[in-house]
């Protein structure tokens, strides 16, 4: 596996079946942990095609594996990316980090996509009643 972050909130693994392993550490590791859960599951349930699918989930030991969504986007200038992360709203999630490294390119069809959804807020008009 390659190793793609590492820092005080989370470690992130590329593995080289193309899943992404994502351990959660630090301060609110828990919370951060449930929140990119519900948001990730949120996002799939209203068929969101542009972001990263949960495939496992061990809230044990706060990790999370998921469908990959291509690589880093190195380049992208600043009204794309807002664009980009307005694209999220319909679907009822703001990012609340919406910052070009939780951009990638997905090479496959040609999209940008989002990931890192830790502190991302599900909009309450679009939560279940």
């Amino acid at each position: 596996m390659l190793k793609v972050k590492d820092t005080l909130r989370a470690t992130v693994h590329l593995g080289f079946d193309g899943r992404v392993f994502k351990a959660y550490h630090g301060r609110d590791a828990a919370t951060r942990f449930a929140n990119e859960v519900a948001v990730l599951r949120h996002l799939e349930a209203r068929g969101c095609p542009f972001v990263p699918r949960l495939l496992e989930v061990d809230p044990a030991q706060l990790k999370i594996v998921t469908t990959n969504c291509g690589t880093r986007v190195e380049h992208l200038d600043e009204p794309r990316v807002k664009e980009l992360f307005a694209q999220l709203e319909p679907f009822g999630v703001r990012h609340d980090d919406p910052d070009m490294r939780n951009v990638t390119y997905r090479f496959s069809d040609g999209r940008f996509c989002l990931i890192d959804f830790e502190f991302a807020t599900i909009l309450p008009e679009s939560k279940p009643t």
